[in-house]
Formats: structure tokens, C-alpha cells, sequence
């Protein structure tokens, strides 16, 4: 009877994981195949690669992808050296005390912070205090603030994950602390940063209230020139395309989403790939 109960048991426990499984699933599935099937019609080079014309009604969208690729690039170029570095410092030189637990709360707080929140901060420090005025700098800057929670846990997981032989023999060798971390520590936790950075990058690169505040231009047919210029954004156009724009086709705001779906799954993909690739490579 014992052996029985134990087999329902069993049973019944996957049928709910399953059924969980399915619930998590089956909707993201069902949007995304929504999204292709209403949007797919639009997508040609010329969409891709055309400016708007007619107030956004027709033509493509360009200036909006190339914004999108250069607020990725700018949070990249900041969030990432910071996320990095201090994730090594916690992990490896910090010693357990008050400050530390502080800065480890701080940082699983700021990871929960709601992302207009960012753009507010964004838009009192960046554009109004420091008189960057709405730009691709100010949006780079408040999308890094925004994913180095992100980056420093991933990273700080990451350093974590190699075993302390790895440490010991580097020491035993004569090797300083630092030469310790650079070869020894970082080459194998390389793989969980690198997915921990493209994760947050992916996060950044679909955000609509951060940009909204500091960067985000509602109508602009042409290529930024310089840092300190506004620029189109996928988001934030999907969002005035649903919105603010009266008779745009609805095939035009599904083409823009499935592009932007598309960009947010490629970045998770490569991650994927990466961690794949490294991971086989591990010999622990």
C-alpha cells in the first residue's frame, strides 16, 4: 500500500508540474505566434531599412532600430566594467561585515525597483542636474544604473562558482591575489558573466519608461549624429505607434513588435549558446 500511495503520489505531483509548466508556456507561445502571424506580412528590407514617412504611418523603421542598438551599445559600455569590477570586489577582496550586507541589500533591491522609477532618477540626474539633456547618453547611463544589479549578481554567482583549489594552487605557486582572479578565477567564470550581462542587455534593450524620460523622441526621421542627440527607440515607437498615432495599420505595430521580440530572442539565444559552449568545455 505504502509503494501505491507513494506511486499516486508521484503521479499526481508531475501532473501538477506539468500542468504549471504548460501555464508558463502556452501563453508566451500563443503571444509570440500572434505577434508572427499579424506581423510577418510587413516584414521586408524596406521596413528594415526605410525612415517613416507620413507621420510613422508608412516607410520603415531604421531610425528606431539603430537607436535601440546604440542604447544597448552605450549601457554595455558602462554597466558592464562597473558590474564586473564590483562583483570581483564582493566576491573576492570584500570581508564579511556591516558594510558588505548593506551593499548586497542594496543591490537586491535596486534588481526589484520599478523601471520608471530608473527613469525619473534618469531624468533629475542625468538630464536636468548634470545637463545632458534628453539624449542617447542620459538613456545609456539610466538603462546602466538600471541592469547592474543584474550584472553584479550574475557576475558575483559567477566568481563564485569556481572552486577555492583553483585560488590555492594559483597562491601556491607564487601568483599575487590579482594575478590569481585574472587567470585563474575569471576565465572559468566568464561564461556566467557573459550570460548575465546579455540577459540584462536583452532587459534594457525592450524597457519603455527609462528611455521615455531621457532619451525617447516621438517622431525623428533621421540618424543621430552624436551622443547628446534624442533618438528613436523600438519600445518606445511600438508604444506610440499603439497610442499616440491615429490609422496606422495594425500590421505596422505587430511588424514593430515582432522585430523587437526578435532582437530580445536572439540576445537570449546567443546566451544560451554561450553558456552551452563554455559549459561543455568545464572539467568541474
Amino acid at each position: 500500500m505504502k509503494l501505491g500511495n507513494a506511486k499516486l503520489e508521484e503521479k499526481v505531483v508531475f501532473f501538477f508540474l506539468f500542468l504549471s509548466t504548460l501555464m508558463i508556456v502556452v501563453p508566451v507561445v500563443l503571444v509570440i505566434a500572434v505577434i508572427i502571424s499579424r506581423g510577418s506580412s510587413v516584414l521586408n528590407w524596406e521596413f528594415l531599412t526605410a525612415m517613416p514617412r507620413s507621420g510613422m504611418r508608412a516607410g520603415g523603421i531604421f531610425p528606431a532600430i539603430v537607436g535601440t542598438f546604440y542604447l544597448v551599445a552605450g549601457t554595455l559600455i558602462f554597466a558592464l566594467p562597473i558590474g564586473i569590477f564590483s562583483a570581483i570586489y564582493l566576491s573576492e577582496y570584500s570581508k564579511r561585515n556591516l558594510l558588505t550586507r548593506i551593499i548586497e541589500l542594496a543591490i537586491v533591491n535596486l534588481a526589484g525597483v520599478p523601471s520608471v522609477v530608473y527613469g525619473l532618477f534618469g531624468l533629475g540626474l542625468f538630464v536636468v542636474f548634470l545637463k545632458f539633456g534628453a539624449s542617447i547618453l542620459a538613456g545609456s547611463l539610466t538603462l546602466a544604473v538600471m541592469v547592474l544589479p543584474v550584472i553584479i549578481t550574475a557576475s558575483r554567482e559567477a566568481l563564485q562558482s569556481v572552486p577555492k583549489t583553483f585560488r590555492e594552487v594559483s597562491y601556491s605557486l607564487g601568483a599575487t591575489k590579482w594575478q590569481t582572479i585574472r587567470h585563474a578565477v575569471l576565465p572559468h567564470a566568464l561564461p556566467g558573466i557573459l550570460t548575465g550581462a546579455i540577459l540584462s542587455l536583452s532587459r534594457a534593450a525592450g524597457e519603455t519608461a527609462p528611455i521615455l524620460f531621457t532619451v525617447a523622441a516621438f517622431y525623428l526621421p533621421r540618424l543621430p549624429k552624436s551622443v547628446f542627440d534624442q533618438a528613436m527607440a523600438l519600445p518606445y515607437h511600438l508604444y506610440v505607434l499603439s497610442t499616440q498615432v491615429p490609422n496606422v495599420r495594425l500590421e505596422l505595430q505587430y511588424g514593430t513588435a515582432l522585430v523587437l521580440v526578435g532582437l530580445i530572442v536572439g540576445a537570449n539565444l546567443i546566451a544560451v549558446v554561450i553558456r552551452s559552449y563554455f559549459r561543455a568545455k568545464k572539467q568541474w
